[in-house]
């Protein structure tokens, strides 16, 4: 397809801008490393919040819920909006325990809350698995889909959109450091809604769609508008709502959505001013994540079933996509091809902007996990910070690189997303009731993360998945997969729990004195100290925890409630939406109240 001059000026005058504030700002990023990874904690929840929204809109993200629409419906999203229980769990318990915690990675949390060698291997094996294996394999999927895009919309081989869309991303994110992320994200959190938000609107009004009645009337689209899955279709309500609800959001590591928080989202909260700021980037985030933001890609989605209705349609209208990666992610490229000069020009911008925010994201978040828990813990104790933040640029690069090639080696983003469910499955409950639970060691999460790894890779890499749970011939339901996963790697560790030592009095009581986690699950540790002549509990500071829960669930009927009231809005329905208004408001005004309660037990 044929860009405009216009299309052009835009795309490099966002380049320019975005070069700019990496090399502005990477004076003062190379001064230490907690320049480099944190800016200093002294970033305002605003800012952070907007980086968080801008980070987790990647390119696959749109490619990802147009897969989830086109085939499973609307209710399809229900596999991720589960997390918002995850999400509002960190905004209103874990986000003040994080940034009272003060590390300078949500690794270096093992270390504070184990003890001996245990922990110091925990540290180090996840600052690899999850800085370089789990964090190449996430960026590679935010690369397949700019390859998707880069192939339909402008005819580039997968080797040149990488080579293009990775040079000038690794540059600035080499450069600018944590602060370059975050100021470039206020930039492409703006860029990339404003063309999501045009996209839907126009090809919605493409003449081939007639607009949003006549969508929602057209036959490929009507069986699919439903919020929630068809509570007459079992299968249907297990897979898309029971599971995600009752089972997933807890107990899936995934991320963006770690239960308990950790990963990029808890860097930010590590970066913030104080906890106060640190709540409100999340609470912020998440609002946005999943009241709002999916609703364009929604649109766009359904609009592409009326023009592109199968896959056959998709490669008969781009015959250069190779079968590897043909698949209903691509339809959401493809109907960005039908826009004018100028809109054209703004969404892909859009797009390289989610591409470059999500990729400078996890570039610096996984070379933290490199710096800090793996170079300087066993490579190099006495780095100085100057060799800390060259430490940190090269990983960066190499972590690109990496991601570069796998991204050309894969074919399908919902895949992937499947598989880093499955391979997180059974180790969530740990990392929320860790900080709450006295008994809870090094060897629970080792014996997790080894169970359900073996377990995920089992199931997708050798027949037995097919044997347990293929659809037609399984012993169990497909359905099962996450449950079983869950299920075995739950049993391994509690039983790992008990038959291990617990940590070492002195360890505990550290923890406890620094975080303050309360609650009866460090009764014991809290008695003992006292029979030890140790006093570790803080007098001043109120258990938090359950007004925290309650705030949780208005803040999730608040945010749930906005996102159907926005999806009848659009649908046209009056009466749920405003009834369902109505509720959003009322939650919202309880929730206000509850903050203001909760405040005061935050020092």
């Amino acid at each position: 397809m044929e860009l405009s001059t216009l299309d052009y000026s835009l795309i490099i005058g966002f380049f320019t801008i975005v070069l700019a504030i990496g090399i502005i700002v990477s004076k003062k990023s190379g001064k230490s490393s907690t320049e480099y990874f944190l800016s200093g904690r002294t970033m305002p929840w605003w800012l952070l919040g907007l980086s968080m929204v801008a980070t987790t809109f990647s390119t696959d993200t749109p490619n990802l819920v147009t897969d989830i629409v086109r085939t499973n419906g609307v209710s399809g999203n229900w596999v991720w909006w589960a997390f918002l229980i995850t999400g509002m769990l960190t905004v209103f318990v874990y986000a003040k325990l994080w940034r009272k915690s003060n590390v300078n990675t949500d690794l270096e949390f093992y270390e504070l809350r184990y003890g001996g060698k245990p922990a110091s291997f925990l540290r180090k094996f996840r600052a690899v698995y999850l800085g370089v294996v789990f964090n190449v394999i996430t960026m590679s999927a935010v690369t397949l889909a700019a390859i998707k895009i880069g192939g339909i919309m402008l005819g580039l081989e997968p080797w040149q959109t990488v080579v293009s869309a990775g040079l000038i991303t690794v540059t600035f994110s080499a450069l600018g450091g944590f602060k370059g992320v975050v100021y470039t994200d206020f930039l492409l959190f703006f860029v990339a809604m404003g063309g999501a938000i045009g996209a839907a609107y126009y090809l919605v009004n493409l003449p081939e769609v007639g607009g949003i009645t006549k969508l929602l009337a057209n036959e490929n689209v009507a069986d699919k508008l439903s919020i929630l899955p068809d509570f007459s279709n079992t299968e249907a309500i297990i897979t898309l709502l029971v599971i995600p609800l009752a089972v997933q959001w807890w107990s899936s590591w995934y991320p963006g959505a770690e239960p308990g928080g950790g990963g990029y989202i808890a860097q930010r909260m590590l970066a913030a001013k104080d906890e106060n700021h640190a709540i409100g980037a999340t609470f912020f985030f998440n609002i946005m994540h999943y009241a709002l933001r999916p609703w364009p890609w929604i649109l766009v989605a359904l609009a592409s079933l009326v023009v592109f209705p199968d896959l056959a349609s998709i490669s008969e209208a781009f015959p250069n996509i190779t079968a590897d990666k043909l698949g209903h992610d691509l339809a959401y490229s493809a109907m960005l091809t039908k826009l004018p000069s100028g809109l054209l020009g703004l969404v892909l911008a859009s797009l390289i902007a989610a591409y470059m925010s999500t990729i400078s994201t996890q570039l610096n978040w996984g070379s933290s996990y490199i710096v800090y828990d793996f170079y300087k813990q066993q490579v190099n104790p006495k780095a100085s910070e100057k060799r800390l933040v060259a430490v940190g640029r090269i990983s960066t690069v190499i972590l690109m690189v990496l991601s570069a090639v796998l991204a050309l080696l894969m074919q399908n983003a919902m895949e992937i997303f499947e598989m880093l469910l499955l391979f997180g499955a059974g180790t969530g409950l740990i990392f929320i009731l860790r900080w709450f639970w006295w008994r809870i060691n090094a060897w629970t999460e080792i014996s997790a993360m080894f169970a359900s790894g073996v377990l995920s890779i089992s199931l997708k890499a050798t027949p037995l998945g097919d044997y347990l749970f293929n659809a037609d011939t399984g012993v169990f339901p497909s359905w099962g997969e996450i449950p079983f996963v869950v299920l075995v790697t739950t049993i391994v560790w509690v039983v790992a729990t008990y038959v291990t030592k617990p940590e070492s009095k002195e360890v505990l009581n550290s923890f406890y004195k620094k975080i303050q986690p309360g609650g009866p699950g460090w009764t014991k540790v809290v008695d003992d100290a006292r029979t030890d002549n140790i006093e570790i509990v803080n007098p001043n500071e109120k258990w938090s925890v359950p007004s925290g829960i309650g705030a949780m669930v208005l803040g999730c009927v608040l945010i749930y409630s906005c996102m159907f009231a926005t999806g009848y809005w659009i649908y046209g329905k009056t009466t749920q939406a405003i009834i369902i208004t109505a509720i959003a408001l009322v939650s919202g005004f309880l929730l206000i109240k509850a903050w203001n309660k909760m405040k005061e037990n935050i020092l």
